[in-house]
Formats: C-alpha cells, structure tokens, sequence
C-alpha cells in the first residue's frame, strides 16, 4: 500500500460516527456563513459516507457497511425535503427548485424545518429574506458527486433558476454569483468591501457549471476555456470578477479580476479537476458507488433515523424507527400512553463505537405517538425527560 503501516480506519470510522451523530445539519455552509441544511454538504457527506461503506465491504465487515448505507440512503431519501421549494418567487413559471440552504440552529435544530417557509439572515449586510427566495449553484455537487442524476427535473429547473438570477455573461466567458443578495464584495461604485457590498461572480463556479455540462452529456470545453480566459497575464485566477460595468475610475474592468485573493487555489483546483474530468469522459470526484446506488439502481431508505442532535417528530408509518445513541442505553418506551410499558436494549454497532435500537412503526396503529426515554447503563441514570414521534 502506498500509504505503508499506516492504518486510516480509525481516523475513517471516527469520522463518519462523527457525522452520523452530527448530522444532517451543518453548523456552517460551504461559503463559512450559515447554518443549516446545505444540499452541497449532504450531497459530500453522504458521498464520503458511501466511500466509508465501501471500504468496510471490501474488508468483508458488511454489517458496518449496511449500518452506515441505512444511514445515507435516509439523507438521500430527505434532500428534497430539506432543500427543495415548491413556492419559489424568483422566476415565474419555475416555483420548484433547490434553495441556497435551509437554516435552522445548529445547537437545536428542527428536524422538520419547512424550506417553503423559513427565513435566512445573510452575512456581509445581505438582509434578512424567505430562504426560498435565496438560491445558488450549491445543488450541482448533488450530481457532480452522483447523488442526483444531471438530466432530474428538479435539477434541470433549479439550473434555469439560478441562470436567470445569477449568471452574468462576461466577455470572457459566462460568470455566476454565489447567491443572490449576496454582500461580499466591493461596493457598486468600485470602493473596498468594508463588512458591506456587492458579491460578484466567481470563477470556481463556471468551473462547476461545467463539471454539470459534463455530466448531462455536453463538452465543458467553453467552461475550460472561460477559466483560462479570467486568468491574469501571469495565469493567476482571481476569487472574484468584476461583473458590472468599468467602473469611472478605470480600476473595475467588466470580467476582470476585483481586489480580491487572486490567486485563489480553489479556482486553480477546480480549473485542474475540470480538465481532468473532461480527458476522463466523468466527473472526477463523482463517487461510482454512490452513483451507482442513488442514480442508476435508486434504492429506496426503509428507516428514520432519531438522534440527539435530530430530533425527528413524526415519522411514515411502515418505516422502521432507528435510534442511534453515542452511548449504551436501554430505551423504555409507549405507543399507548404508558397503559403499557417496553423495554428494549440498544445494540452495538462496535466499528463506530455506536448504540442503536430499531423500532418497525408498521406494527403500530397509524395516529399513535411513539413517547420513549432512555436509561443511560454506564452512568446508571435516568435521561429525565419523554420524546414524542407521532406515526403517520
């Protein structure tokens, strides 16, 4: 092995227990400004996840394998959910499509916060708004690591969203925001960004638009060729371009780099990345595993999934309840208000130093409410409080 005695499964197994206990709220988006359902971030997490699964089936440790796949078939299963609108403002005739992030705090959050209805405070002065409302390109990792397939309806609406409101045709090449409302920025008139100002177009993403194009059958080429073309003379890329007019003073130049970082090495990443990909024919960092189950062969997720940090609510009858705990724990629950009471021990899921217990909802009346605590074994104590998930 290249790597020699150095043994990563601990480090991978510690990892991905992290954020399955974690999940599926980010305490920060890809962007460093806030918290909550990031459709950039479940489509990496579970990516990862599935490479974790893979590697336990290679070791024949299928059972870590399968514990981890209930687990990423259950976020694929709730992307949509947590990430999609149907009630969509922006572009008329397309009320359906992916938005920025749902935000929720991170320290409590809902596990059933409604992206139709939630309101998200931007960074950098950019106002408080629906976050329906506030989209970006963040959804295109969902196929670029094979989670949704490029030619999805949701998808291919959600494009014809974020074009519309965020692209900028440069000379160039083809620019895009990273949301809108954005305020990380220099100012309209040129002047330094100073907490406030106008995000502008960053070269990265036209490197992602043509990871997409790759991905839905199409040459990238112009997306290569455009991130060539927004390089200084010194073959630098900048981390922003100056999308408006040139400015008065001649210090703005439309499709030019603004004054920020340049170079940035993530542009510089994704320009190598694109053009690998389009000698490969595929996406370099589409996960084939993931690809394969969430794309080709869509397999459907049998479980919900309840954890301290996800406090799930209400659950479709027929599924199974699986709660997963950092610690061993005997659950003493009802379904009929406490006129009877059951006992079930948590089992261990060693590979990842996890409890869980399973609970198939089928066998309950629809209308019933699961109401549940736990008796913490090694501590030899109460929880001290009642959950409730209704069955529905």
């Amino acid at each position: 092995m290249a790597i020699g005695l150095f043994d990563p499964r601990v480090m991978i197994q510690r990892a991905a227990a992290y954020l399955i206990l974690q999940g599926p709220v980010t305490g920060q988006d890809r962007w460093e400004e806030n918290a909550g359902y990031s459709p950039s971030t479940l489509a990496t997490v579970i990516a990862g996840l599935v490479c974790v699964a893979e590697a336990c089936n290679e070791r024949r440790n299928t059972n870590l394998a399968d514990f981890i796949l209930v687990y990423t078939d259950w976020l694929a299963a709730h992307i949509e959910e947590w990430t999609l609108t149907r009630q969509g403002d922006l572009v008329e005739g397309f009320p359906r499509h992916y938005i920025r992030i749902n935000p929720t705090d991170p320290d409590a959050p809902d596990s059933h916060a409604d992206p139709n209805t939630t309101m998200i405070q931007l960074a950098n002065g950019g106002g408080l708004h629906p976050a329906r409302n506030v989209v970006g390109g963040d959804f295109l990792h969902l196929v670029r690591l094979g989670i949704r397939s490029a030619s999805d309806p949701i998808v291919r609406d959600s494009i014809e969203v974020i074009d519309r409101v965020l692209k900028h045709d440069l000379p160039q090449g083809p620019g895009w925001r990273r949301y809108n409302h954005d305020g990380y920025g220099e100012k309209d008139d040129g002047s330094a960004f100073d907490g406030t100002g106008v995000g502008r177009c960053w070269p990265i993403l036209t490197g992602e638009r043509g990871h997409y194009e790759l991905a839905a059958g199409r040459d990238p080429l112009p997306f290569i060729k455009s991130l060539e073309n927004f390089a200084n003379q010194g073959g630098m890329i900048s981390e922003q371009l100056w999308d408006a007019e040139d400015s008065q003073d001649g210090n703005m130049k439309r499709g030019s780099a603004t004054g920020a970082a340049m170079p940035l090495c993530w542009s510089h990443a994704e320009y190598i990345s694109l053009v690998r990909s389009r000698h490969d024919g595929v996406c370099f960092d589409r996960v084939e595993p993931a690809f394969q189950r969430y794309v080709v062969n869509p397999v459907q997720s049998r479980h919900e999934i309840w954890s301290l940090r996800h406090r799930l609510q209400r659950v479709s009858r027929g599924k199974t309840l699986r709660i997963i705990l950092a610690a061993e724990a005997t659950i003493v629950w009802s379904t009929d208000d406490w006129a009877r009471t059951n006992r079930s021990d948590t089992t261990h899921e060693s590979g990842l130093d996890l409890w869980f217990a399973d609970f198939p909802t089928a066998e309950w009346p629809a209308g019933s409410v699961f109401t549940f605590t736990s008796f913490w074994k090694r501590d030899q104590r109460w929880e001290g409080r009642n959950w409730q998930v209704s069955v529905q």
